[in-house]
């Protein structure tokens, strides 16, 4: 009996290890001298203005919506909360955060930072128990992890869904089922363990060989 729960143990510990490789691959004074007459402007500047590591974190402490999650970088949580449940869509408000997977996160900036975007600023992350990285910021530029552009999926959401996917806007299917992704949300490196369920633990198996881990 305690050899079987040794095994079990491994077992667990080595689809926690799986799933991080999975998630590793998949993700002052200005110039003149003189002291800025900003500061003052800093000080009462939006998260949103100021977008670093340290914005992001475990994404199971986001709000769950459906089968992803979201948070508001400048505290509106409520309206987005609202519009990202609402069957006939909306204009998601500035300092939303929508995440599917721990390494794909996308933000909604202020009015006019991105029109092509609708003013979303996409984010390609490391993460890791020690925190999060940013590897690329920004719109085409940003790919996930199966080499496809971010936008080039978000943009063929309905217009009235603000670029958001779900299953029924408009986007294509992405290549990972929701077997996968509750498995790769549970083994978000940043969180407290979560256990899997046998099916996801199959799931994660799966991804790796199709990402070749």
């Amino acid at each position: 009996m305690m050899q079987k729960r040794s095994q079990g143990k491994s077992s667990a510990r080595l689809l926690r290890a799986t799933a991080a490789l999975l998630l590793a691959g998949l993700v002052t004074q200005g110039c003149s001298g003189e002291p800025e007459a900003a500061n003052e402007d800093a000080v009462a500047a939006l998260p949103t203005e100021n977008i670093t590591d340290a914005s992001f974190g475990c994404i199971s402490d986001l709000t769950p919506v459906d089968r992803f999650f979201v948070g508001n970088l400048n505290g509106d949580l409520d309206a987005t909360i609202a519009v990202a449940s609402a069957e006939d869509g909306g204009i998601y408000p500035v300092g939303s955060v929508v995440q599917l997977v721990p390494t794909e996160v996308m933000v909604k900036r202020e009015a006019g930072f991105n029109p092509v975007t609708k003013d979303w600023e996409y984010f390609d992350l490391d993460i890791s128990a020690e925190g999060t990285k940013i590897r690329v910021r920004g719109a085409d530029e940003v790919k996930n992890r199966f080499g496809n552009s971010c936008q080039d999926c978000h943009v063929k959401a309905a217009p009235q869904f603000d670029l958001i996917c779900k299953t029924d806007h408009g986007c294509d299917p992405i290549p990972i089922n929701d077997v996968m992704i509750r498995g790769l949300q549970k083994t978000d490196p940043r969180c407290e363990a979560q256990p899997l369920t046998a099916e996801e633990a199959e799931g994660l198996k799966q991804l790796q060989a199709a990402l070749g881990v």
